[in-house]
């Protein structure tokens, strides 16, 4: 059997084109033309949201066992919030959040790595939680005062899983 010098030149063009109709799939922003708007109370949620702060804490094997720790205390203080079983596969809003810990365990501040553009609202309901929660355990010594980064999958009902303490995502 013979090749033509196009037989392998082929799939990689299909392929090319493949990938990039894939942003057309995307589900739009909030803002993006097509996108719903939002609601005046998910405007003023998304202008009330606290800039960045980057000071990340080196993720050593304490600072991720601590990870735990602060998860197992938010689990114990909303144990009624706690969505049980495995998260549906599409979750309302998935935001990754940075809560700053004084060395004995004092919420020091709390800002965003990832907040979901159609749910600024859930986002200012997990500062409020994180901050009511405070003071999480005391880190241990070696770890100190540093920057708790934990991912927070949040269901229509207003339950929530941390990814810390997962107990996966369905697959329908």
């Amino acid at each position: 059997m013979q090749r033509s010098r196009y037989g392998l030149l082929l799939p990689a063009i299909v392929l090319a084109a493949g990938l990039s109709g894939c942003e057309l799939m995307a589900p739009k922003q909030a803002g993006e033309a097509g996108a719903p708007p939002l609601t005046p109370e998910q405007e003023a949620a998304k202008a009330a949201l606290p800039a960045p702060v980057r000071k990340i804490t080196a993720q050593t094997p304490e600072v991720r066992a601590y990870r735990k720790t602060g998860a197992r205390h938010i689990y114990t203080v909303y144990k009624a919030r706690i969505y049980k079983g495995k998260i549906p596969p599409l979750v309302y809003a998935v935001v990754t959040v940075e809560t700053h810990l004084g060395a004995n365990g004092e919420v020091e501040a709390v800002t965003f790595m990832r907040t979901p553009e159609h749910a600024p609202e859930v986002s200012l309901q997990i500062a409020e939680l994180i901050n009511k929660a405070s003071p999480l355990p005391p880190p241990p010594a070696k770890v100190g005062a540093h920057t708790y980064v934990e991912t927070w999958l949040w269901d229509k009902s207003g339950n929530f899983q941390l990814d810390t303490l997962t107990l996966g995502q369905r697959s329908r």
